[in-house]
Order: C-alpha cells, then structure tokens, then sequence
C-alpha cells in the first residue's frame, strides 16, 4: 500500500514535470517564432510603407538616428510584454500567431488598384470624397470626412474591407499587438464576475473584440459603432463569438447608465474633434457600474512620448488625420480626470498608450438602472 502511494506521487510528480518541460519548450519556441514573425513582418513592411510615405510627402527627410533607436527600444519593449502576456496567463498564446496574414494579402490587388484614388484625393485634398448615396444628416460633421484619403471613408464595404490590412501595413504589423496591450487590464478589473458585460466603443471591423473574446470567453462582449457596412464587416469576423453590435453614435449612447462592468476605446479618441471626445468620455463613465474601468488604447502623445514628436507629427502630414494635432496635445489622463473618471495608469507602447481609469464608486441615480 505505501509503494503504491509512492509510486503514484512518484508518477502525478513525473507528469508534472513533463508539464513544466513542454511549457519551458513551448515558451522557447514562442520567443523565437514569434519574434522571427514579428520581424519579419516589419522588415518586410518597411520599405514599401516608406515608399509611400515619400510619395505622400515627397519633401520630408529622414528620421533622425535618436528616435529611430527610440523606437526600436519601444518596438522590442511591446513584443516583450506581449509576450509576457501569455506567459502569466492573460490571454492565450494563439493571439501571438492570430494576424491573418494570408486573408491579408489577398487584398492586396484591391489596395494597390486603388492607389492612384488614393494618391491623387491627397494631393488634391478631397477631404469629403464620399459615396453619393450616403444620408450625411446621419452622421455628425466631423464624421463625413476621406480619413487616411482611404476610398469612402467610413462608408462602404470596401472600405471596411481593406481597413485591418492597410492598419497592419501602416503599422508594420504591429497594430494588432499594441491593441492586445488594452487586454491586461480589462482581464484584472473582471476577475471573480462570473459573467460580465463589455463594452467596445467605435469597435469597427471588431478586431479587437475578436481578441478580447479569446482572453475573456465568459464575457458579453458588446460592440458599438456609426458604421453599418464596418459592424458588418465585424458580425463576419465574430461569427461564433457572444457579441452584439450596435449602428450608433458614441456621444449619446443607447444604453442606460451603469450597465457594464468595463468599457474599452481602441484607436478612437484621435479621431474626434476635441468637444467630441469629451462627449464620448462622458458617455462612457454614464454607462459604467460605480466602480467600472475604461481602457483606452490609442496613439501616442507628446505628454507621454514627446521624443516622438518628430514621428507623431509626420502622420497627420501624410495621412488625412484632421484632428490629430490638436489630440497629441490634448492628454487622455488629463481629458479622462477632468470629466470624472478616477485615472489609474497611463503607458506608452512603441506608437500608442493605453490609460486606464475608473469610474468612482459613487451610486447611480434612481431611475437609471441597467437594461
């Protein structure tokens, strides 16, 4: 009886350490083909999007040899932490080989027969070319607009369509990983809620809701946005995934006050004239539970990030972004405190930041209760 006692732990022992062995190789294999993705993505991704640029903006020079080394240290930063993500558990190893590079390139005809549209709606500026049939009295002003000189803007399916892969181009394949940095903390505010309700703000194609669906199954993921052909697009993506979207304006949400337990905005606030993010601020901290965390994820800023200034300020240069220099001033934390949020943290990662705030824990107002 005690050599059998023995030889089971023995044996639970021995299982366990083949456990420990196979995750020890599976980490290390996970560093170097991630990281030779990775790289090779950027490398891969580099030339043409700098050939671009200087067809976009012919007169401007090089990046000065500091802040290229700036940001290499930032590039190597963020794939270490999205590493260390799934090491502790965060979210699973398959969002680190989640970019579907293929379906990616076969868009790719499609993107480069429509460059000369591109190119010559910039150098024109035609800052509202947009399809004929569309109901601008739907939309606010600042919407109606060609942002990135991408065809339609906002409204069309082929727009919706080509955005993910441009973003990834644009980004060097790193868009996709800056916005799993907003992931962390939404995970840690929801530990021990058995089911809780999510909220994406402008969630577009959905590709950050496709993510935070693999980190947090259990949640009920809730997508809002102004676009009908990109929440299209999105009920393709999420397929499978227990999410609803919603065609509407972030400013006046249809949701009543206090019904989620966390709010994320991913890559929205720099596209907002500045009276409209303070809207939408306000919107989110309604809708929250007393003591709710938003999550923003969204570009750089020079409170944050002002040895990128040179960097930050060639995007709105190149790409139609009307409202961008008046956001890279326009501090998040600062924005988020003033309308009532409590902040709790703001970090920078390669070309973005994600700040972190709560609502307090102050009661909802009678008649304001979760629908």
């Amino acid at each position: 009886m005690h050599n059998a006692a023995m030889d089971a732990v023995t044996a639970g022992d021995g299982q366990e350490g083949l456990a420990g062995l196979a995750d020890g190789v599976l980490r290390s294999l996970d560093r170097y083909l991630y990281r030779a993705r990775q790289y090779g993505l950027t490398a891969t991704l580099a030339i043409p999007g700098r050939l671009l640029g200087l067809l976009m903006s012919p007169g401007q020079g090089g990046i000065d040899g500091h802040v290229v080394g700036l940001l290499q240290q930032r590039y190597e930063a963020l794939l270490e932490a999205d590493l260390a993500n799934v090491e502790q558990g965060i979210y699973p190893r398959e969002l680190l080989y989640q970019l579907p590079l293929l379906s990616y390139l076969r868009q790719l005809p499609a993107a480069v027969g429509d460059l000369p549209r591109f190119l010559w709606r910039s150098f024109t500026e035609q800052h509202d070319d947009l399809p004929a049939h569309v109901d601008r009295s739907r939309y606010p002003r600042y919407y109606l607009r060609t942002f990135h000189w991408q065809t339609d803007g906002w409204l069309s399916e082929r727009s919706a369509r080509l955005y993910d892969p441009s973003v990834e181009f644009l980004f060097a394949g790193t868009a996709d990983t800056m916005r799993r940095m907003a992931i962390p903390p939404l995970v840690e505010a929801l530990r021990g809620i058995d089911r809780p309700r999510v909220l994406d703000i402008a969630c577009g194609t959905g590709r950050f809701l496709l993510q935070l669906n693999r980190a947090l199954p259990q949640a009920k993921l809730y997508g809002l946005d102004l676009s009908a052909p990109y929440l299209a697009h999105a009920a393709t993506l999420l397929a499978g995934c227990d999410a609803s979207l919603v065609n509407d304006n972030a400013e006046a949400m249809p949701w009543a006050a206090g019904s989620f337990d966390a709010v994320a905005s991913v890559f929205l606030f720099h596209e907002l004239p500045a009276d409209a993010r303070r809207r939408v601020a306000r919107e989110a901290l309604r809708v929250l539970k007393p003591g709710g965390r938003l999550v923003v994820c969204d570009s750089a800023q020079l409170a944050d990030s002002g040895d990128l200034e040179p960097v930050l300020h060639r995007f709105p240069a190149t790409y139609h972004e009307p409202y961008f220099k008046g956001y890279l001033r326009d501090d998040i934390a600062a924005l988020l405190s003033d309308v009532g949020f409590t902040v709790e943290s703001s970090e920078p990662y390669l070309v973005s930041k994600v700040v972190v705030a709560r609502r307090p824990n102050r009661a909802v107002r009678r008649g304001t209760a979760r629908r």
